[in-house]
């Protein structure tokens, strides 16, 4: 099953609340070209940590030439030139996107042009954190003496993927913010996709025809050769090749030559230029030992752009790493295709409370989020589950110009024991592993695939280091629906002692009996029956003061997520994650201040509201 099997709206990320088509309507109307306020043609927009070196001149594309087009004769990967920015990482990916049409027309919406309806304005669709997010520009680039110096077109009055660069600068809060990457973390927002890597030194037999199936199912592959120190970033080989810099993979091909068969991988350099210069380059001898209609097929537009063909054992010893980024977590290494459930989950990892680091650190370990999960059936043909596991932490890129940047991150799979729900630290330190990220990386996201027998596991998050804090999204990929035995709270809150339990029916306090003939008359069915369910798990994290609290939500409709209910007892609640009558009340009465501002502000968004995270962090805080 495809990651994303049907399309899904995109979400409006514009701070006045409007889509694309309701500000073209409005610049139509009333004849003006949009400027964007989020996104202004300021320098702020370009650079964070330094000022802009040149005097910078932003210009609408009619202004840079007379005819200017969004695509001109189809979006392929020559449209792909790489400017003054070092963003090699997501040209790579976007040269890979322009393989896939249908994923491309969804990434870059072709609804759009410089004639008929033009307004200055124009968007996009990325994937971020398994939301889809509509993104608008005005049409303002940098130039420089009339010329583009970012992202550009090989055809000087194309200009889809400059504007493209804008609205994921735009995203990421600035065009600095796009130095340096990995070219799986575009791929992946462009797709929505899961990510594996592997290093060409070290890889299995088969690699070619891994490779070669994932290009077969619509995969987008990147490769790179690694670097020992900042002074060999983009260093040139004497072979052309460049050393620090991300390449799209184009093409797989197994030609004759000369009676043996040949494996070939075509690969892009974003530059545009410089080219592999070695066996099977653009005017290498090699091409005449095959036949003609193979040498015509395999080479056509065969030129100094930038994309050059390799003997397959070349590539291995040249590069060393291959990023492939799948559009359904079926295994490259069989011919089988599976029908895959996913799990979400998020969470946070926050200094003195839940940032408990690697298991190096054993006293702090235990402390990190828990998530308790169960296998229970196993692949149709196996006795074994197939599970894909992916954590990736959120909005580092944004959070650059806060001097901040992306945590070395992992996670381990442990046997679960029946009865405990938080395991101390004990448990860790007399237990291993059953299964573990291959090690600790500075990458947005860190991915595993496992087979694993049916039965109880925790998975456990966490960065290298303890007390860094970020926030994360777990993607677990199985054959079989995964059961989250940890319910509605998903032991988000981490016991620094375990709360005490709470009293039995027959023992309640007049209190707690008021409190359940009160929820009995305020909860119709639905809602008691929603109550059963997770209130085991209420009574083993919990006491009065949550149940409480939990109880004024679900009659009041409010909706409270994993990272808002952490937050409250992180706020709230003391040592035993008691609240006491002063602060419930406070609480409440911010929520429920918090539900009708963020009712009156969405109106036309349907449903009930979903609180975002940034705006609700203030608001918990004493004022």
């Amino acid at each position: 099953m495809p990651l994303q099997s049907s399309p899904i709206q995109a979400e409006i990320t514009q701070s006045d609340g409007k889509s694309f088509e309701q500000l073209r309507r409005e610049c139509l109307q009333k004849g003006v070209l949009f400027e964007d306020p989020d996104f202004p043609a300021k320098d702020s927009s370009l650079f964070f940590s330094e000022s802009v070196p040149v005097n910078v001149e932003w210009k609408r594309p009619k202004e840079i030439c007379s005819d200017p087009k969004f695509i001109v004769g189809g979006a392929d990967r020559t449209d792909i030139c790489q400017g003054q920015l070092g963003d090699c990482w997501l040209l790579a990916a976007i040269a890979s996107l322009t393989l896939k049409p249908e994923t491309m027309a969804r990434v870059v919406p072709p609804d759009q042009e410089f004639d008929h309806r033009y307004a200055g304005i124009f968007h996009f669709q990325f994937w971020q954190h398994n939301r889809w997010l509509e993104v608008v520009v005005d049409d303002r680039l940098p130039t420089v003496r009339n010329k583009l110096i970012m992202l550009h077109s090989a055809s000087y009055n194309e200009f889809w993927s400059a504007l493209m660069e804008k609205a994921y600068a735009k995203l990421n809060g600035s065009y600095e913010a796009l130095k340096g990457g990995s070219t799986m973390e575009a791929m992946e927002d462009f797709t929505g996709g899961v990510g594996e890597m592997y290093e060409t030194k070290n890889a299995p037999g088969n690699l070619f025809s891994i490779m070669k199936k994932a290009l077969d199912r619509g995969s987008m592959m990147g490769c790179s050769i690694d670097i020992t120190s900042s002074a060999e970033s983009e260093a040139k080989t004497t072979t052309g090749l460049v050393k620090g810099h991300a390449y799209s993979i184009t093409g797989m091909e197994e030609v004759n030559y000369r009676g043996q068969t040949v494996q070939l991988i075509r690969i892009r350099n974003p530059w545009g230029q410089v080219e592999w210069n070695g066996p099977w380059s653009d005017n290498s001898r090699e091409w005449n030992y095959i036949d003609k209609s193979e040498q015509i097929r395999l080479q056509q537009n065969s030129t100094d752009d930038g994309e050059f063909w390799m003997q397959f054992e070349d590539f291995k010893r040249n590069y060393d790493k291959v990023e492939i980024c799948n559009m359904t977590a079926d295994s490259l290494t069989d011919d089988v295709k599976h029908q895959w459930e996913v799990s979400m989950f998020e969470g946070n990892w926050i200094r003195g409370s839940t940032a408990g680091g690697c298991r190096n650190y054993i006293d702090t370990f235990w402390t990190n989020p828990q998530f308790k999960l169960q296998l229970e059936d196993t692949d149709d043909d196996d006795d074994v589950c197939s599970v894909v596991i992916a954590l990736m932490q959120k909005n580092r890129r944004k959070l650059r110009k806060e001097g901040l940047d992306l945590e070395t991150i992992g996670f381990a799979v442990y046997k679960a024991p029946e009865e405990e729900d938080h395991l101390g630290k004990d448990f860790f330190r007399y237990n291993p592993s059953t299964a573990r990220s291959k090690t600790y990386i500075n990458m947005r996201e860190v991915s595993e695939r496992f087979t694993l027998p049916p039965g109880k596991y925790l998975l456990v998050p966490t960065t290298f280091q303890p007390h860094h804090e970020a926030d994360f999204l777990i993607r677990i990929f199985s054959e079989k629906k995964l059961i989250n035995q940890s319910g509605l709270l998903v032991l988000m809150l981490c016991c620094l002692h375990q709360p005490p339990m709470p009293s039995a029916p027959e023992e309640e306090s007049s209190e707690e009996k008021g409190l359940r003939r009160l929820f009995d008359q305020l909860a119709g069915d639905v809602r008691k029956q929603l109550f059963n369910t997770i209130s085991p798990v209420l009574d083993s994290m919990y006491h009065l003061g949550f149940r409480m609290l939990l109880l004024r939500c679900f009659p009041a409709g409010m909706r409270l997520n994993n990272q808002l209910l952490q937050l409250i007892g992180l706020r709230f609640a003391d040592e035993n994650y008691e609240i006491d009558f002063d602060d419930y009340l406070t609480c409440i009465v911010r929520l429920e201040n918090m539900f009708r501002t963020f009712q009156a502000l969405d109106k036309f968004k349907r449903g009930r509201v979903r609180m975002n995270m940034m705006q609700v962090k203030p608001l918990l805080h004493h004022t």
